[in-house]
């Protein structure tokens, strides 16, 4: 009997794992983990160390997890009301907040665990990173500028990867994380554009719901234009060649695709704008910056 109990409590548990990791999106890591592998090799003048590579990619997905749980956590009665997202699992009652609550505090456990692998400064500053992953999640109460906040919350990756890798900070790094928050930003506000309605009848602060949702597109472009520039900024900063330069006019193209297929007046396409093409602009220009910094060795 006991053992069956156990087994029967062990399967319920793998089960709310799995729900939770799939409420996360867990797979998206994607999205800054290759601007902070790209932070690591800038580092390194090349491949960092296995040891310093494992545990990044570690504290990475560590982060992450617990950020979008914890929005979960935060927003799950904003999730209840919306009907985009009230079939969730927090507000559809497939997770309890507990079991969530408890998700959060191990992924952060593991983050400064995986600090703690790298440097003493990666360790101190573990604290203030989880604090700007997690209160990203009430900005949306107080500011229509809330998806910079939540570009930073990304963009402090290749910050952070740089520290792990020197154990001090340079400023040339800052050009990537002031890239990867107007890049984060951009997209963040395109996918906010479907939540236009609810969030004015809410009383919740996007800069669609303040500036119209056409105003937002363009104000979408011109962060990426923004994120373009300090990418190019990069080249110099950094002595990289040709194949980086190639990296960032694909880049530059994906951009003017996702754009394209969102309008004022149509965005059925959003979630493939959101989730498919943000995910190839930042392997593709990892994969492009790895192979200059590779071949400049």
């Amino acid at each position: 009997m006991a053992a069956e109990l156990n087994y029967n409590l062990l399967m319920a548990v793998l089960h709310s794992l799995r729900v939770t990791l799939e409420m996360i999106k867990w797979e998206h890591s994607v999205f800054a983990l290759p601007f902070a592998l790209c932070g690591a090799m800038l580092a390194a003048s090349g491949l960092p160390t296995a040891h310093q590579l494992m545990w990044i990619v570690i504290a990475m997905v560590a982060a992450r997890s617990a950020a979008m749980a914890f929005n979960r956590l935060a927003d799950a009665a904003i999730d209840a009301a919306n009907p985009r997202t009230r079939t969730r699992a927090l507000p559809a009652g497939d997770l309890s907040p507990a079991f969530v609550a408890s998700f959060v505090v191990i992924s952060c456990a593991v983050f400064i665990l995986a600090a703690s692998q790298l440097n003493r400064l990666t360790l101190w500053f573990s604290p203030v990173a989880l604090a700007i992953l997690l209160l990203y999640s009430y900005t949306k109460r107080f500011t229509r500028w809330s998806h910079l906040l939540l570009g930073f919350a990304l963009g402090i990756a290749p910050a952070a990867a740089w520290i792990a890798v020197r154990g001090s900070l340079d400023p040339r790094i800052l050009f990537l994380t002031a890239a990867v928050t107007l890049w984060v930003a951009g997209f963040d506000v395109l996918y906010a554009c479907q939540d236009f309605d609810f969030d004015r009848h809410a009383g919740l602060y996007s800069i669609p719901s303040h500036f119209g949702i056409q105003n937002a597109l363009c104000l979408s472009r011109a962060f990426h234009v923004a994120m373009l520039s300090l990418l190019i900024a990069l080249i110099p900063a950094f002595a990289l060649g040709k194949v980086a330069a190639v990296g960032i006019a694909v880049v530059a193209l994906l951009l003017l695709y996702e754009h394209s297929l969102v309008k004022p007046n149509d965005l059925s396409k959003l979630n493939a704008a959101f989730f498919t093409m943000n995910g190839v602009i930042s392997v593709a220009f990892a994969v492009f910056v790895a192979a200059d910094i590779m071949l400049r060795r």
